[in-house]
């Protein structure tokens, strides 16, 4: 009962769209990262937990409870959505304690007042949301996701347009706020932004789980992973001939004037091809990986 989040062979689906499907995970207090390509189910796995859509398969419990159509259980939830839409006409005082009056918190200036402060946003509290910074407009979302003092709270691509200051600033307050014993789920497209401060990690593609863990088993398995890797030399064949008998080399292949090489050992590999080079005579022209790109090493994992 007291486990903020549980998704149970959980799915979801738009007409002949799977947007989740079949995932079961378990979301304990603390910061959890939601990591996934664009267009892997993310937002929709956000949207469920907080209570917006119901699972067509499966089961989502939020401290026990189905949170869709349960209000009661709303009081323990926030998201905070990845639109930047806010009432450009007010205040963050305004806006804040709009919210809190919604919610039916006791003394909603105060408890505005302290979401703001939290937030850093005192300065700036009777300034026209209108005229806000992406950070400063994502930092007034959270205030107003925070009025109420909940126990899970939900981001949709927190860092999303964040200069780097900022990006540091919306990490030290989560961090601020997982600490205080709140579970904060986020979700990102951005391996760095996951493992800077989630403590565990979710990896979603195409509405399934690939992997759950710490960022340095998630690490661990893209490491592990095959690589190709494309070269362009002044003598692809004579590098490809010194390059097969490497034991880190799964294969080569000459295609289109370019060198395609498969490895087990991304890095065994850069110490190798310069040092076939050189004794060949060899000029190195181009080196470019071909799988490094977050939607290929999703794939990996899917597949595994």
């Amino acid at each position: 009962m007291n486990t903020p989040l549980v998704f149970t062979n959980t799915s979801r689906w738009f007409g002949d769209v799977v947007a989740v499907n079949d995932i079961s995970c378990t979301v304990e207090p603390g910061i959890t990262g939601l990591l996934g390509p664009n267009g892997a189910g993310k937002t929709t796995l956000l949207q469920l937990a907080a209570g917006l859509l119901p699972a067509s398969g499966g089961t989502v419990r939020v401290f026990g409870d189905n949170p869709f159509g349960a209000v009661g259980t709303y009081a323990n939830v926030a998201l905070v959505p990845e639109a930047e839409a806010v009432p450009g006409m007010l205040t963050p005082r305004q806006f804040v304690t709009a919210r809190a009056a919604l919610l039916g918190v006791a003394n909603p200036p105060d408890a505005a007042q302290r979401a703001l402060e939290r937030v850093q946003l005192l300065d700036a509290q009777n300034r026209a949301l209108g005229g806000f910074s992406k950070g400063m407009k994502q930092r007034a979302k959270l205030a107003a996701a925070l009025v109420h003092e909940p126990r899970l709270v939900l981001l949709d691509e927190p860092f999303n347009g964040l200069d780097p200051r900022q990006r540091a600033q919306m990490m030290h307050l989560l961090d601020a706020q997982a600490s205080s014993g709140t579970a904060v789920v986020f979700s990102s497209h951005i391996l760095e932004e996951v493992e800077g401060i989630a403590s565990r990690v979710l990896v979603v593609v195409a509405g399934r789980l690939a992997a759950s863990g710490d960022h340095r088993e998630l690490r661990r398995l893209m490491t592990d992973r095959p690589h190709t890797v494309h070269v362009r030399s002044s003598d692809d064949r004579a590098l490809a001939g010194s390059l097969v008998s490497n034991a880190s080399v799964l294969g080569v292949s000459l295609d289109d004037a370019r060198l395609t090489v498969r490895v087990t050992d991304h890095a065994a590999l850069a110490k190798a091809l310069p040092v076939a080079a050189r004794s060949l005579g060899v000029s190195l022209y181009e080196v470019r990986p071909a799988d490094e790109s977050l939607e290929h090493v999703f794939s990996y994992l899917v597949q595994r």
